[in-house]
């Protein structure tokens, strides 16, 4: 929609370091055109200025005052012609954006779990019994658990639960209802005397 006298942001040019705002974005390309020389140099020291003043960063070092002069640079897309104090010319490494990171898509067979809970699965199939197993298929069940209670807007069911844990360890791990507890909803395991539940009320 193009109301007439009204400016949308989704509209104008983007900004090119947000955090400085469209205001020093625009005084820097003013300086750009300013065909004076001397006065452009003045014009751009005083716009480092309002930048130092605007910046969170509370050290006065001579890295901070490169880093300003830097991000001018880039506001200008190293058009502002003047004597930099610094040499800005490595500045254009930090315009470039980091290349994505491919997000790993394996196959697995539902995807409310995730691919790390199928490496669990994996190590539970391989684990003999005892009291390291029976620790981590305590974990494996409750977060599973909270899994399907994320993803099935905070229900889950228990059997659920365990014929999942049977159906993806191959049936090596067979959870007992009668006997297994799982935790209450927003609960964690800590270690002892760290439990503030534990703590006595006065």
């Amino acid at each position: 929609m193009d109301i007439k006298g009204l400016d949308y942001n989704t509209q104008r040019e983007r900004l090119i370091l947000p955090e400085y705002g469209r205001e020093v974005q625009e005084m820097v390309q003013y300086a750009v055109n300013i065909p004076d020389r001397r006065r452009r140099q003045r014009f751009a020291e005083m716009i480092v200025g309002v930048m130092s003043r605007m910046s969170t960063a509370t050290q006065e070092g001579g890295d901070r005052r490169r880093k300003l002069w830097d991000h001018l640079a880039l506001l200008s897309d190293f058009q502002l012609d003047i004597d930099y104090p610094f040499d800005t010319s490595g500045a254009a490494r930090m315009a470039v954006r980091p290349q994505p990171v491919p997000y790993p898509m394996k196959d697995i067979p539902v995807r409310h779990y995730g691919n790390m809970m199928f490496e669990v699965f994996d190590r539970l199939k391989e684990m003999a019994p005892g009291k390291q197993r029976d620790h981590l298929v305590r974990m494996t069940a409750n977060q599973m658990k909270r899994d399907l209670m994320q993803w099935s807007h905070g229900s889950a069911d228990d059997e659920k639960v365990a014929d999942d844990l049977a159906r993806f360890t191959d049936g090596k791990i067979q959870l007992d209802l009668d006997k297994f507890r799982f935790e209450r909803p927003g609960h964690r395991e800590t270690p002892a005397g760290n439990n503030r539940n534990n703590r006595r009320k006065r």
